[in-house]
């Protein structure tokens, strides 16, 4: 049976939907204030109404009352009551009842007795406040004559005079509210733009559409998020373009070893090596399978550099050891392409704290790049530099110069970067995979150095890798591109 609830569902989840989006809690904020604003001026408004009416209602009555004393003061005894009862006939059209008080009579019963006492003492009665006669509140002004007769003047108070300002109020609370729905409907639409804008352009970054510009806009706070989404955007679409051009770069590395192997391969499957040659084609498909399996362990160390479970067996090492060593291994593939290698170890042992076999990886990166650019007959020197940086007693250096073509002021800035100068100088010059000096860079960062490049003497190229003596603990690296 189909839950008869199941078709009003949908519209009640679309209403609470509206009702948490920033145009409706805006909206609703407005009208509450809109609200709270009329009812705030009514309850300060009315009361002080209502006063300044009875103040007025009070001064006009006093005034009355000073003209019928004049009147009533000329006129004889004997005919003060008729012309008392002929001044109330016309008061009485006015809303005031006029009543003659004479001792020689009784008080109308409508008056107070405070109010005859005082008249009977030859007091002038005047109420700053109402009182109240037969149940309505009243004004009362009064005056006395010397021969004992007095005179009254009561005015009602208008009846239900806060009941209509409050029956009028529904006309404020309406232009109100009105106001608040139509300030608040152009606040957030003025307010939800730049975010709806920024939304949308984050679905179409999730699409992959990395050409979407949010426009810049106020308040700040928009235009901050615009600029951070922008500045997204432009950083994704060089990633991955650096991304597709290191992946063409190792797909053609990949390639060329690849495409070797399988022509001496054929060549032996068809018969076509001779027995002589044999040697020679297995001496070729070896260092093909070598450098295939270089570009493989390089991938495989970029690929775990990132990863959280990276390790690393920290140890007291002697930095002039690991340079030592690094120079022995070395040093007959120098000599057999002419290029002279020389080290500078430190005269005295160098003690630090980090993976050896990570440090080494570094130097053994940072020559195998030196060999390969550096012609014939030039050097390339490894050493800890003589400078402050050797003798900092937090941290060790060690730096690597060469004679080689060096890089310009622009590639020292992308140096550093899977494939960036493997593109930029292939048919060039001499390069590698294009990943050996980010990996250098990635592996400093773990060890909780620092990898910097720059010119050498000699025109060619200097890194120094700067360690500290005493890690303080494994970092990790992000953001290699």
């Amino acid at each position: 049976m189909a839950d008869p609830g199941h078709a009003a569902g949908q519209p009640r989840s679309s209403r609470h939907r509206f009702t948490r989006t920033l145009t409706a809690r805006t909206v609703g904020v407005a009208c509450a204030v809109a609200v709270l604003s009329v009812l705030v001026t009514a309850a300060v408004a009315i009361p002080l109404g209502l006063r300044g009416t009875e103040r007025g209602a009070r001064s006009a009555l006093a005034a009355r009352a000073d003209l019928v004393e004049v009147v009533l003061a000329d006129a004889a005894r004997t005919d003060r009551a008729a012309l008392a009862d002929r001044l109330a006939a016309e008061f009485d059209g006015q809303g005031v009842e006029l009543l003659y008080v004479d001792r020689a009579a009784a008080a109308p019963p409508q008056l107070p007795a405070s109010v005859v006492r005082r008249l009977a003492a030859g007091e002038p009665v005047s109420q700053r406040r109402p009182v109240r006669v037969d149940g309505q509140p009243v004004l009362v002004e009064g005056r006395p004559f010397a021969d004992g007769t007095a005179f009254v003047l009561v005015q009602p108070l208008r009846p239900g005079a806060g009941r209509l300002v409050w029956s009028n109020l529904w006309l404020a609370l309406a232009a109100g509210l009105a106001a608040g729905l139509i300030a608040g409907v152009l606040l957030a639409a003025r307010l939800s733009r730049p975010i709806r804008a920024a939304a949308d352009a984050a679905v179409r970054l999730r699409a992959g559409d990395r050409t979407v510009r949010v426009p810049v806009e106020p308040p700040v706070e928009a235009e901050q998020l615009a600029h951070a989404l922008n500045d997204l955007a432009a950083a994704l679409a060089v990633s991955e373009a650096r991304q597709r051009d290191f992946l063409l770069s190792i797909s053609h590395e990949l390639r060329t070893p690849l495409t070797t192997l399988r022509g001496y391969a054929e060549a032996i499957a068809d018969g076509v090596v001779d027995v002589g040659d044999a040697t020679q084609t297995g001496r070729i498909m070896l260092g093909e399978a070598h450098r295939l399996d270089r570009l493989v362990t390089d991938l495989l160390a970029l690929a775990r550099l990132e990863a959280s479970d990276f390790t690393l067996e920290l140890a007291e090492v002697d930095l002039g050891a690991v340079l030592t060593d690094a120079v022995d291994a070395w040093r007959p593939r120098f000599a057999g392409t002419g290029v002279a290698l020389t080290a500078s170890p430190p005269t005295t042992p160098v003690l630090v704290r980090t993976d050896p076999g990570r440090l080494r990886q570094i130097l053994d990166i940072l020559l195998d790049n030196a060999l390969r650019v550096v012609p014939a007959g030039g050097t390339v020197r490894i050493g800890v530099p003589p400078d402050r940086v050797a003798t900092d007693p937090h941290a060790v250096a060690v730096q690597v110069h060469d004679d080689g073509p060096g890089f310009t002021d622009d590639d020292l800035a992308v140096i550093f970067e899977r494939g960036a100068l493997h593109h930029r100088y292939r048919g060039e010059r001499s390069v590698g995979t294009g990943i050996g000096l980010a990996l250098a860079a990635g592996l400093t960062r773990r060890l909780g150095g620092q990898i910097t490049a720059g010119h050498s003497p000699g025109g060619g190229a200097a890194f120094t890798v700067r360690l500290p003596r005493r890690p303080a603990a494994p970092c990790r690296v992000d953001g290699l591109t």
